[in-house]
């Protein structure tokens, strides 16, 4: 069966740098997007990146301090330069097609998430 499991959350310090992973099985062909979602706030789209990885995106915030990167099943997101705005629940989500990715709607599958906590 086909699932997302997200790994690597926790708590670091201002200015740290924390990797997480998504275990996308049964995803092979699929584009693969990460999410965060703080409390309160509306679930927003991190970065992306196509079933190939000839194609990447990132949100202005992640811009310069976070890479996404993938290696057959497993999709990295490897974050530095950590921030207190940073702290959030990050999921990790697949669709077929890579369009309107910045739209979570628009994500057919997810993973359960994993907390990145960023102490001031």
């Amino acid at each position: 069966q086909a699932q997302l499991k997200e790994s690597g959350g926790g708590l670091v310090e201002v200015g740290g740098s924390l990797s997480l992973s998504c275990a996308a099985s049964g995803f092979s062909g699929y584009a693969v997007g990460w999410f965060r979602q703080a409390p309160g706030k509306d679930r927003e789209f991190v970065a992306g990146i196509t079933w190939n990885a000839d194609s990447t995106n990132y949100a202005d915030s992640a811009k310069g301090r976070f890479t996404i990167s993938r290696a057959n099943a497993e999709v990295s997101l490897q974050m530095s330069n950590l921030k207190p705005e940073d702290t959030a629940v990050y999921y990790c989500a697949a669709k077929r097609y890579y369009v309107d990715y910045e739209n979570p709607n628009r994500w057919s599958h997810w993973g359960q998430g994993t907390q990145v906590t960023v102490s001031s």
